[in-house]
């Protein structure tokens, strides 16, 4: 049934949650799981509460603001001067560390809009199923910060599972 399993991770706490399920679900069917880190280059995909703003250095090095909820998908340079596609390396390795030999583990970092880069890595490699963590938020703050992962769930052709982040 499951070939190709695609979880999407930005280091957070509900994509955490989301790896259990999806390295298990991976583990029954023999499937392949393809680990996907999302370098944000469009920041302006943000809703109001969750603006970003990014700052051009004259080296052309891009410094970004966030002011909304981290979500580890984007082009900040982090803490340690580390970039956010080496930090995206650096996370989606670890997760196939973690994960071991029992499940054969793709890894990949891209750089664009994190749900559309989903969904287009979900195609390109004939995803049969995405496992995504989420962080439960509900009313106006889903409304106002937006969510990668109702965009995904809400436009993704193959069918997506949704692991809540325990409180």
């Amino acid at each position: 049934m499951y070939e190709s399993i695609l979880f999407p991770t930005d280091g957070s706490e509900g994509a955490d949650a989301a790896l259990s399920h999806a390295e298990d679900i991976a583990q029954q069917y023999g499937a392949t799981l393809h680990v996907l880190y999302v370098a944000q280059r469009d920041t302006s995909s943000f809703g109001m509460a969750g603006e970003d703003h990014e700052t051009e250095h004259e080296t052309g090095m891009t410094e970004d603001h966030h002011e909304g909820p981290d979500t580890g998908m984007t082009n900040v340079a982090h803490g340690d001067g580390v970039s956010s596609v080496e930090h995206g390396q650096g996370l989606t390795d670890s997760v196939a560390e973690v994960v071991g030999d029992d499940v054969s583990v793709e890894t990949e970092v891209v750089t664009g809009t994190p749900y559309e880069s989903i969904l287009g890595y979900a195609e390109e490699t004939d995803i049969d199923l995405v496992v995504m963590g989420t962080h439960g938020r509900t009313g106006v703050d889903r409304y106002l910060l937006g969510s990668v992962t109702e965009k995904v769930v809400r436009t993704s052709d193959v069918p997506v599972l949704t692991v809540r982040m325990d409180e």
